[in-house]
């Protein structure tokens, strides 16, 4: 991952609404949500979630598809993958991380 993608990517993440979009669409895995749905969820107003999935979609974190008259929003998680990739590359000079070591995980 290119560290402009990386950048883009945090930007858009670095915002309370899109964190909770993206987290949200990340829960609910490949079957995506309808902008109604989120913005139901969220609590969010249509224009102010148009705003928020554009800039999410421009940092590729996440996907719009046509469903008949819906438009369905997924995670992209082959980027978020990339981009926790890209965070954690090098993670402790190669050895076991404590926090993850001390509760079992096998990655960082």
């Amino acid at each position: 991952m290119e560290e402009s993608q990386v950048v883009k990517a945090l930007a858009a993440l670095a915002q309370p609404v899109r964190l909770q979009l993206f987290r949200a669409l990340v829960v609910t895995g490949p079957q995506g949500l309808t902008p109604g749905t989120m913005a139901e969820g969220l609590g969010v107003s249509a224009s102010a979630l148009s705003f928020h999935l554009k800039e999410l979609l421009h940092a590729g974190l996440i996907t719009a598809e046509r469903s008949s008259r819906n438009l369905i929003y997924r995670a992209e998680f082959g980027q978020m993958n990339a981009l926790l990739g890209y965070l954690t590359e090098n993670c402790c000079q190669g050895s076991a991380c404590g926090p993850a070591a001390a509760n079992g995980c096998s990655s960082c």
